[in-house]
Order: C-alpha cells, then structure tokens, then sequence
C-alpha cells in the first residue's frame, strides 16, 4: 500500500476502513473464483443435492476471512457460509488483499453520526464466498456474487456485492467483474439503478429451491412474469436494477450471509429488505442464521407494504420469524 493510501485507511473510522477492505478482498475472491473455471471444481454436498460446495467457495472464503483479519486482527467476528474445519489452514501469501479500497476511503468524511465511533466487538462481517453455488457449477455464471455484509449491533449497515463474472458475456476476459458497495447514510456505488416496467408486475424468486408455500407466495402478489433464478445476490441486484418489482422467498432457505450484504446496499438507495411478516433481518452474533421468516425486498418506489399485506396468513404462520 503507497503511503498516501495508507496515510487513508489508518486515519479512516472503522466502518470505512471495513468496507475499503471487504472491497479489495472480494475482489481478490473474484479472481480466485475465476481461476477455477475450467479446473476440477472439487464439488461436494453439504446437507443434499442442491446445497453444494465447490473448491471455488473455499478458497474465496479463504482469502476474504484471512483478508480481514489480517487487517483487523482475530478478534473481528467473521462469519462464513462454509464450515471452518473444511478450510485449509495455510493460506497462500497471494491470497490475502493487502491494499484497502482508495474511493471508500475518500468517502470517510460523509460517516453519519450513528457509525462515525463504533467498537469492533458490536461488528459481525457475513461472508457467502460464493452465492449461487449450484448455478455456478452449470456455467450460469452471471448468477454468481461474493458477498460480505456489515452489521453494527445487529443492524446491516454496509455490504460489498461483488459479481465475478460481470460483462463475461460481452466483455474481454480482464474486464469481467463489477463491485458494488454502500455504507447506510453515504450512499451505494458502483451501479446505476432504475425503475421497474410501470406496465407490468415482475417477481423474482428461487430456481432450484421452490415449494408449495413459495408459488403460494408468488401467486398471491399477481406477477405478470417470474424470474426464477440463482443466488439471492443476484435476485436482489435484479430488482436493485429494475428488472422485477420485488423479490419474494417464502422458505427458510435463505440464510444471514445471503441477505446482509444486499440489504445494504438496497437500503442505501431507499429500498427495503425484511422478512415476509415486515420485520427486519437481525445480525448479530449468535443469531440464528436462517431467515426463518422468508425474505421480501423491493427497490425505492414500490410499496414493500403492499407486498407484506398481499402474503397470505397461511404462509406466514408457517414461517413464523425469529425477532431476537
């Protein structure tokens, strides 16, 4: 790190010297993520045939978890999708991001009052190496985002959305990859977003993971057309984009990892993100880590309430939400 970088990031308060990290280290994740493809990917189930992991998904948590706490030290609570004890204990020298992310950086100065003095032991990072595990291994790459969200005494506050194969499709091999990054009260980067069709109600939900109380779900707010893809990631980007109205998983599927980075990046635009009964998603440490209230996010100028109110009971009652 130049001198003037590092002048940045020791003078910076916390929360950006957060993000600037999670920033260069999921794109230090991205390229590993990238180096697999084409490799034997080392595929294993972890509790049935569409839960996978892959070498990809090790090794980027790996770098993002060994990147933070070389910048943070042991103590910063890190929590991963994938089982530790899985892990390979040494970590390649290559794999850990040593430099911190200069435009965070340069955003210090816009910190709201509520993060500007906040402790490290009210933080927990929520890392999913790769979202869009099963996708990712039938080469619908665009599916796939590292995520690693940020939350301050329970609350997501910041989040890195990072799309490794962004632009693969029409883009020369060393332009692939787009990052986004927010910090509640600065603002969201690294996108331009826009408003959902006015003529039409498009839903997105789960492609592999779908069920009786899901298309019960679905059904009852009146689409027009479903988008039924991979990784929540991706489906909040979509309606973050305009491409849907809303994204609506009624299951217990979907985990902290999956939600907390996305969340704040649509918070930061005005959007909104909770569970199906209207209840925000919880962060803290020891927290369950299911969304055992199912998920429900729309972008700014849709009515999340309507959505709520348009859930049927019988599908909330058997989602009952977790609020501790």
């Amino acid at each position: 790190m130049d001198q003037t970088l590092e002048n940045m990031f020791n003078n910076a308060r916390l929360i950006t010297k957060l993000v600037a990290a999670s920033v260069t280290a999921g794109k230090k994740a991205g390229e590993i993520i990238r180096q697999t493809i084409g490799t034997d990917l080392q595929i294993i189930q972890k509790t049935g045939a569409k839960d996978l992991q892959t070498v990809a998904d090790r090794r980027s948590q790996m770098s993002i978890v060994a990147t933070l706490h070389n910048k943070f030290g042991d103590d910063l609570c890190v929590v991963g999708e994938e089982d530790e004890d899985q892990l390979n204990d040494s970590i390649p020298a290559d794999y850990i991001a040593t430099i911190a992310d200069k435009e965070v950086l340069s955003h210090d100065s816009e910190c709201p009052d509520n993060l500007k003095e906040i402790d490290k032991r009210d933080v927990v990072v929520w890392v999913d190496p790769l979202d869009g595990t099963s996708e990712f291994t039938e080469g619908l790459l665009d599916h796939v985002t590292v995520l690693i969200g940020i939350a301050v005494r329970g609350i997501s506050v910041a989040g890195v959305v990072h799309q490794p194969f962004y632009g693969y499709d029409h883009l020369p091999t060393e332009k692939w990859g787009r990052t986004l990054w927010a910090i509640q009260g600065v603002g969201a980067f690294g996108l331009e977003t826009r408003s959902p069709p006015a003529d039409k109600r498009i839903i997105t939900t789960t492609r592999s993971h779908s069920d009786k109380l899901v298309n019960d779900a679905i059904q009852s707010v009146q689409p027009d057309e479903v988008l039924r893809v991979g990784g929540a990631g991706h489906k909040v980007m979509i309606v973050i984009e305009g491409r849907a109205h809303a994204y609506v998983f009624a299951s217990k599927g979907c985990k902290k990892w999956d939600t907390c980075a996305p969340e704040a990046v649509l918070k930061a635009l005005g959007g909104h993100l909770t569970d199906l009964h209207g209840n925000e998603l919880r962060y803290h440490k020891g927290v369950q880590t299911q969304n055992s209230g199912g998920v429900l996010a729309t972008p700014p100028g849709v009515d999340h309430q309507w959505y709520i109110n348009q859930i049927p009971q019988a599908v909330k009652n058997a989602l009952p939400p977790l609020l501790a």
